[in-house]
């Protein structure tokens, strides 16, 4: 068996080619035993301290202190526009949850649903008549800080840093880092969760059978119907919903379900949340990979081998769900209800053709190429030097061939290829890495 040679700041260690990180389930929960919480991270992450922090909504703060931005107030939607304007989070993101599982439950229900909007760095969570906007707003070092704009016409709006947000923010759901989730329940027809979808895995892995339980779905899909737009009819055994019954599969707008003149969209968008369902783990993955990089360049002293190979178990997790290998496949076309997909579409770098990691697919898979728009987030490019070293020595072997075996197996040959040319065009860091590479020079 072929063998990699993990960079590390020490050495290498030695990860066999192909070999699936099922295979390593146990060695990688064993590692995440020692999670952020449990770790000294107030000698090595620093996460409470506002000192350098450089995301979205840092950044805004200080333009709205010096005075050079500022944020009109709305009746009825407060900040909220001027908000998604600044932040240049598109309107077509609006993703609706009626279930009760949000810090705002006591407002939120199937008749006034909460409304996430979201780019690629920020996330906002708004239901109508709220005290507060909720904000996830990723930094590059740090991952996602939360904060809170008070929905009070003020003449110097401040937003408040999070104290209680950990609670659902910082578990083994969000991978023992602070980070983000999407949840599926079963709810009642009151908007209370009556019990989790048992199969449902927070990212693009789960069937659509499994997702969003709790959320208004606008949009058509074939295959089995996903669990969108129901309520729960049976309370003692809720997971015996009928879901082939729902009248409501296939719904182009929300006017029929509730009073949509409230929001800024009557759209809960299939594709948006199939997107946001993928950016939510990916950046859990990449948040993860930074900790555990600064955890094992720490503990390199007391343990080289076990910090080698804590760098190793985050990149291949990180590069597995990055490349897609365990994406649950799409049973047929999927198409939106709103502009989404274009504004979607819209950013990003391109390659020659007008090749974009960010062109949708729809079809039996979310994306037309199998790697994660997220490559180019300012949190990936921040990953330190031991981490991008390594997820650059895989990626080249898996893109040129290198690796078939195992996790990499049922990725084509063009696939490879065409994410490869891609990635060489747009991502200049990897481009002069491939460079050294050819010269013998890493």
């Amino acid at each position: 068996m072929r063998e990699l040679r993990s960079f590390s700041a020490s050495g290498y260690a030695q990860w066999p080619l192909g070999m699936s990180l099922v295979m390593l389930l146990f060695l990688i929960e064993s590692s995440w035993s020692q999670t952020a919480l449990e770790e000294p991270q107030e000698k090595i992450i620093h996460y409470e301290s506002p000192q350098g922090l450089g995301d979205p909504i840092a950044l805004l703060q200080k333009r709205l202190a010096d005075g050079s931005t500022t944020l009109s107030f709305e009746p009825g939607r407060g900040y909220l526009p001027a908000l998604l304007k600044e932040l240049r989070i598109p309107i077509s993101s609006q993703s609706l949850v009626f279930s009760k599982t949000s810090s705002q439950r006591e407002r939120i229900n199937p008749q006034t649903p909460r409304a996430i909007y979201f780019s690629d760095a920020v996330s906002l969570g708004w239901v109508p008549g709220g005290k507060v906007i909720e904000i996830a707003s990723v930094d590059a070092n740090q991952g996602p800080i939360f904060y809170t704009l008070d929905q009070s016409e003020v003449k110097s709006p401040r937003f408040s840093r999070g104290t209680d947000c950990m609670q659902c923010h910082l578990s083994s759901k969000t991978m023992n880092v602070p980070g983000l989730l999407v949840r599926s329940v079963y709810t009642a027809s009151n908007g209370v969760p009556m019990a989790q979808v048992a199969d449902f895995v927070n990212g693009h892995n789960s069937p659509l059978q499994t997702r969003w339980g709790g959320w208004f779905v606008t949009g058509t899909h074939t295959g089995e119907p996903h669990l969108g737009n129901v309520f729960v009819t049976d309370p003692e055994h809720p997971e015996h919903t009928d879901l082939a019954a729902n009248p409501s599969r296939d719904l182009m707008d929300l006017r029929d379900q509730l009073d949509t003149s409230r929001y800024l969209s009557p759209h809960s968008d299939i594709v948006a949340l199939l997107v946001l369902e993928h950016q939510v783990r990916m950046q859990n993955l990449i948040t993860r990979a930074n900790y555990e990089t600064r955890y094992a360049k720490a503990d390199l002293e007391k343990n080289a081998s076990w910090s080698q190979q804590r760098i190793s178990l985050a990149a291949e997790m990180l590069l597995e769900y990055m490349l897609f290998r365990n994406e649950a496949a799409l049973t047929g076309p999927v198409r939106g209800t709103s502009t989404f997909v274009a504004d979607f579409e819209r950013g990003g770098p391109r390659a020659s053709n007008d090749r974009s990691l960010r062109q949708l697919g729809l079809k039996s898979r979310l994306f037309r190429y199998p790697c994660s728009y997220m490559v180019y987030s300012p949190a990936f490019d921040s990953l330190p030097s031991e981490m991008k070293s390594y997820l650059w020595r895989r990626l080249e072997q898996i893109l040129t061939g290198q690796d078939r075996g195992g996790t990499y197996a049922t990725m084509t040959a063009q696939d490879r290829r065409e994410v490869l040319e891609i990635l060489r065009e747009t991502k200049p860091e990897f481009a002069t890495w491939l460079r050294h590479a050819d010269l013998g020079m890493k």
